[in-house]
């Protein structure tokens, strides 16, 4: 599947998509610092999932309309990197497939 991960999320948890053979563009690694809008354009042209724990996409792809392929919002405050890894790597394990053509 292919996968953009928002700078809100930790490395760990897009080296475990990875892992499990998803196509990841990690935002922290490629463009840093953009804006979110960038974000969903890259996701866009990368016909991606994108993940983030940031709640602002919530207003840019639901209450204003911007297209996207689908937003999952990541937020396991108080759950260290390796463990959001795990969570979010098994909830792609087990929901995967629903999430890839349907976004």
């Amino acid at each position: 599947m292919e996968i953009v991960t928002d700078e809100s999320v930790e490395r760990q948890v897009s080296d475990a998509l990875r892992r499990e053979g998803h196509n990841v563009y990690a935002i922290t690694e490629e463009t840093p610092s953009i804006p979110d809008e960038d974000v969903l354009l890259i996701s866009n042209r990368r016909q991606a999932l994108l993940i983030t724990a940031d709640k602002d996409f919530g207003e840019l792809a639901f209450r204003q309309g911007l297209a996207h392929r689908g937003v999952v919002l990541c937020r396991l405050e108080g759950e260290p990197p390796n463990e959001k890894a795990d969570i979010v790597q098994s909830v792609f394990r087990l929901y995967g497939s629903e999430m890839s053509g349907g976004v």
